[in-house]
């Protein structure tokens, strides 16, 4: 990350140690007002003071655990109903692939008369026939 994407441009060339020890206000996208509002709010004037913060410590890690965290109980329930689901609608057994182009049969083709329509059927015919 270059530091000029997260600092005001004067600041961009000093040593991290200047930069903590800057107004909150050397941050990029910090106006004078919103320095001015967090000094008031919760008592800092610089990025150190700001990074110190508890709050900002606290939302800091409980954004970094729900990322890391798993699925509770409900939601690893609801992703096993949704592969059994799966599952019963496209079996792992089903020789059919998935990505076959077949989605759903809405209407059953026209079923054809296995007797005249076999590849034998007319050899079939001519044999009895002849009897």
């Amino acid at each position: 990350m270059n530091i000029d994407t997260i600092v005001d441009q004067e600041y961009a060339d000093k040593s991290f140690r200047d930069i903590v020890n800057a107004p909150i206000s050397a941050l990029r996208g910090v106006s004078a007002k919103d320095a001015k509002a967090l000094q008031q709010a919760f008592g800092v004037n610089t990025v150190r003071e700001l990074s110190n913060l508890n709050f900002v410590k606290w939302a800091s890690a409980l954004a970094i655990l729900a990322d890391e965290e798993g699925m509770s109980g409900e939601e690893r329930a609801k992703e096993e109903l949704l592969d059994d689901a799966v599952e019963m609608t496209f079996p792992a057994s089903d020789p059919i692939s998935v990505d076959a182009g077949i989605t759903r049969i809405e209407v059953p083709p026209e079923t054809v008369n296995a007797q005249t329509d076999h590849q034998h059927a007319g050899k079939q015919e001519a044999s009895v026939g002849k009897k």
